[in-house]
């Protein structure tokens, strides 16, 4: 994990991050009553700040909060960010949660002023080497609450099942729910079959990942079908593919799934040209005004 950058955001103020305070009492604490964004920046360009915009606002309707500030406020408060602390590949972390109020009460949700907070780390992807090697992953039960689709701060159950992951000498456990795969417990899950690219459809059990968004979107440039629809466990364990995708990982190949080799054991066709693919996007955003 690396180390987060000096400088962060909260309730207005730009300040060190190793003295930022929020009370005991916050919502965020005491119940997870909170929502949060990830988005990757490159060379000081983030990476679909409008889209982060648009999810954030969606998952804080969700919870019957409205946004406490609007696309050009966000705008000004990560743009600063970045530039104060003075650095190029990143990665912001933004919070706004329901905010504090004197006691601990579970309902009517109380009218409070929000708690927003911000930080940046340096954003580390991996090097070539582990590229090429793939990753491994097992498979799990998908146990989490019923609206996955909201960016919230509980995540315990995912935490949980990473854990199952790392116990089993894996980088990310991929979900079943009834028998058909969902997600990972930290990433967006695609698969290959008959050389098409296919992802779970968009439900209350999956999030509105935007990196799988970009990811669909590489694929149809690189000449590849895509489609959203169900995958079944059978399916997953006879695809010719598997792969992550996520903020902080960009997309990876799963070349082993619960210690069996995925098609040949090593990343295939259609990740190597997502690859290609992301990285000429990424080449396209230096020059863009965000």
């Amino acid at each position: 994990m690396a180390t987060p950058l000096p400088l962060c955001y909260l309730n207005g103020e730009y300040l060190p991050l190793a003295q930022a305070r929020v009370s005991p009492l916050d919502r965020a604490f005491l119940f997870a009553d909170a929502v949060y964004e990830v988005m990757p920046v490159y060379g000081r360009r983030p990476f679909r700040f409008v889209a982060h915009c648009e999810r954030l606002a969606a998952s804080l309707r969700e919870l019957g909060m409205d946004d406490p500030h609007t696309r050009e406020q966000w705008h000004e408060i990560i743009a600063t960010l970045i530039d104060r602390n003075a650095t190029d590949d990143t990665y912001v972390y933004w919070q706004v949660t329901r905010g504090a109020e004197f006691g601990r009460n579970h309902a009517p949700l109380p009218v409070l002023q929000r708690t927003v907070f911000a930080f940046c780390s340096p954003l580390t992807l991996p090097d070539p080497a582990s590229l090429e090697r793939g990753v491994s992953a097992v498979t799990a039960v998908d146990n989490r609450w019923g609206r996955c689709d909201i960016k919230a701060t509980a995540l315990l159950a995912n935490i949980l099942l990473r854990d199952q992951a790392t116990r089993a000498g894996a980088s990310e456990a991929i979900l079943l729910r009834d028998g058909e795969l969902t997600e990972g417990s930290a990433s967006a899950v695609h698969v290959v079959l008959d050389g098409q690219l296919v992802t779970p459809a968009l439900s209350a059990q999956v999030l509105p990942s935007l990196t799988r968004g970009a990811v669909e979107k590489m694929a149809r440039r690189a000449g590849v079908t895509v489609r959203s629809s169900k995958v079944t466990e059978a399916e997953l364990h006879s695809a010719s593919e598997i792969m992550l995708s996520a903020a902080t990982r960009e997309v990876v190949a799963v070349t082993r799934l619960n210690g069996v080799p995925v098609g040949n054991g090593q990343p295939g066709p259609v990740w190597r040209a997502l690859h290609t693919q992301l990285q000429l996007y990424k080449e396209e955003l230096a020059g863009r005004p965000w």
